[in-house]
């Protein structure tokens, strides 16, 4: 916007910014602001979809009575920031987590087009906040072109999400995600970062879904990808047989088939320092009891939360990756 006059969103942002005591950003990434703290420079972040039923002041709550270091927090439909109210409500949510002396150092979007005209809102109003690292949206093959000319249709736009990432001082993550997404065998994830500067744009590297896709060889992929990978996240999962058919069955961590050691171990090789967002993909609560109350229902979250992350510190400092 050439105009020199600033606009109602504008003023309610920077406001709010200001509220914040949070610095405004240039065109250049910043140091991540780790704090001291029992995950150190690995701070512990759940991803706010878990806690979709809770309101902004119960998500900072619960996160700091489960242990976590901060939110990963979801933008994008459906989420706790819609979007469409992302410079009003994007600063509240942070405000919120922030006041429990709790982190927000990424998010979770579907951004996936730096030409979107929804891109620039949220990047513009989450590097104000801070925000020095999101997770992209998923991109597919489609059975026409093929996989060969998918890749190249996805490639410029991988290239531009580089560029407006930097103009934002913000880091522009794709999941590895199982199944016939663009990026499950991480190889076609490499292919296209190879060439484009890591500080902008990466992988947020799952665990569970490299185990999924690579049972012995995801090791692999973590090394090729060692450079662009700057935020990770951690989950768990087994081989079952449902309905006479194998699938990958979501469970509490330390409970699955993820090789969490072996996973740390080359971390702390690679000297990683940045956040991890954990997912809790099983149920924390009965969905299908009706009549459980939201405060029964987030103590029942809190439970399983307190777990997950109590194995997963464990796990990190038995690793030498926090104290």
């Amino acid at each position: 916007m050439k105009s020199k006059s600033i606009s109602r969103k504008a003023f309610i942002k920077q406001s709010a910014v200001a509220g914040l005591g949070l610095p405004l950003v240039g065109t250049r990434i910043l140091q991540f602001p780790f704090k001291p703290g029992s995950s150190g420079k690995c701070p512990v972040c759940i991803f706010s979809k878990h806690l979709q039923f809770l309101g902004y002041d119960d998500l900072a709550d619960t996160a700091l009575e489960g242990g976590l270091d901060g939110v990963d927090l979801g933008v994008r439909k459906g989420s706790h920031v819609e979007p469409d109210r992302v410079e009003e409500d994007l600063p509240r949510a942070v405000e919120a987590i922030q006041k429990r002396g709790l982190q927000v150092p990424m998010m979770v979007t579907r951004i996936n087009d730096s030409l979107d005209p929804k891109t620039e809102r949220i990047l513009n109003t989450a590097g104000h906040l801070g925000i020095r690292f999101y997770r992209m949206g998923y991109y597919r093959y489609e059975d026409s072109p093929g996989i060969e000319k998918s890749i190249e249709k996805i490639r410029p736009l991988f290239r531009g999400l580089a560029e407006i990432n930097e103009k934002y001082g913000i880091h522009g993550a794709y999941q590895n995600h199982s199944g016939t997404y663009f990026g499950a065998p991480v190889w076609d994830i490499w292919m296209l970062l190879k060439d484009l500067n890591p500080e902008w744009i990466g992988c947020q590297y799952d665990i569970r879904h490299a185990t999924i896709e690579g049972a012995n060889s995801w090791p692999l992929g973590l090394k090729l990808l060692k450079p662009y990978i700057k935020c990770i996240v951690v989950k768990d999962s087994k081989w079952e047989k449902v309905n006479g058919k194998w699938k990958a069955v979501n469970v509490p961590l330390g409970e699955g088939m993820v090789d969490l050691d072996g996973f740390f171990g080359y971390l702390k090789e690679f000297d990683f320092s940045a956040p991890i967002s954990i997912h809790f993909e099983y149920p924390l609560f009965d969905k299908s009891d009706k009549s459980l109350t939201l405060e029964q229902k987030r103590k029942s979250a809190l439970k399983n939360i307190r777990q997950d992350v109590t194995c997963l510190k464990r796990k990190l400092k038995e690793s030498g990756l926090i104290s």
